[in-house]
């Protein structure tokens, strides 16, 4: 492949990614566009369906705030750790600028947020990594979050159930990020050992670091359709290995039939999916 091809294939692919940041609930323009199939819908409209194109049935983004008032009961959410921030411990340039930049436009501090709540009655210690905040990257304030959570989540025999969305690990932060990799596994190493129920909820993309530690170690593994799950993407694979991927290659109905997830969940059905899974353990744990 030729040095011109590439930065044409990279300049496609970030061009798509940033029309999905553009179509998503962060964003309050009336008229919102569809980056699969580029079919224009009012934003009540999407509102209403939950976030999915009517005319193809692509998933927009979701950001974290958008996310927890469809899965939670309404006004059960409370946050945990809201003002914890990473620093910029490499000094990388511009990472500080960027970082501001972010946090007034998600009004967020980073890409995690995270607290106790409530689905179907159910409390339960929730999280969601918000992919609109440097594409849901893991730095050390996300790290730390995760950790966090999944230790309160023991202390108060919550289950635990984490959203993830991301690129994964955070390169301005090189080393740092990667070591919230096995920091975030052994916190859910020792809530699991404690007895807890962790779920994993799988969402586009969950890639990288993030996919290859937490977010695989659910004791219940879930999806939403269509989404890109794995550590590498299909085109490094392919150039790596010197083979072509099979089709539908690392999407989550590819994992579904391979073994790797437990089920997919469309949109509009994960709070009533989520409250059966919470009853029939609350169950358990009674009995």
């Amino acid at each position: 492949m030729k040095l011109d091809e590439i930065f044409h294939k990279k300049k496609s692919r970030l061009s798509t990614l940033k029309s999905r940041r553009i179509a998503t609930g962060a964003n309050h323009k009336r008229i919102l566009e569809c980056s699969q199939c580029a079919a224009q819908a009012e934003r009540e409209e999407l509102v209403q369906n939950h976030w999915i194109c009517k005319n193809c049935g692509a998933y927009f983004a979701l950001d974290a705030q958008t996310r927890i008032e469809m899965v939670c009961d309404e006004g059960s959410f409370h946050e945990m750790n809201r003002m914890m921030a990473t620093g910029n411990p490499l000094s990388f340039p511009d990472y500080e600028k960027k970082l501001k930049s972010l946090r007034k436009k998600n009004k967020t501090m980073d890409a995690f947020t995270c607290g106790i709540a409530k689905i179907e009655g159910i409390a339960v210690a929730i999280g969601v990594l918000d992919s609109h905040f440097l594409m849901g990257s893991m730095g050390t304030a996300v790290g730390e979050k995760i950790a966090r959570l999944a230790e309160m989540a023991g202390k108060k025999t919550l289950p635990l159930v984490i959203f993830s969305a991301s690129g994964g690990a955070r390169m301005q932060e090189g080393l740092f990020s990667l070591m919230q990799m096995s920091k975030t596994a052994a916190a859910i190493h020792r809530f699991r050992e404690e007895g807890g129920l962790f779920v994993s909820f799988l969402t586009h993309p969950t890639t990288g670091g993030v996919s290859a530690s937490y977010a695989s170690l659910g004791d219940i593994m879930l999806a939403e359709p269509d989404a890109l799950i794995g550590f590498a993407g299909p085109r490094v694979i392919e150039q790596t290995i010197g083979r072509k991927l099979p089709e539908g290659f690392q999407r989550a109905e590819f994992l579904l039939e391979h073994g790797m997830i437990d089920d997919i969940v469309k949109r509009e059905e994960i709070r009533t999916y989520l409250g059966r899974i919470l009853k029939m353990y609350r169950k358990g744990k009674q009995s």
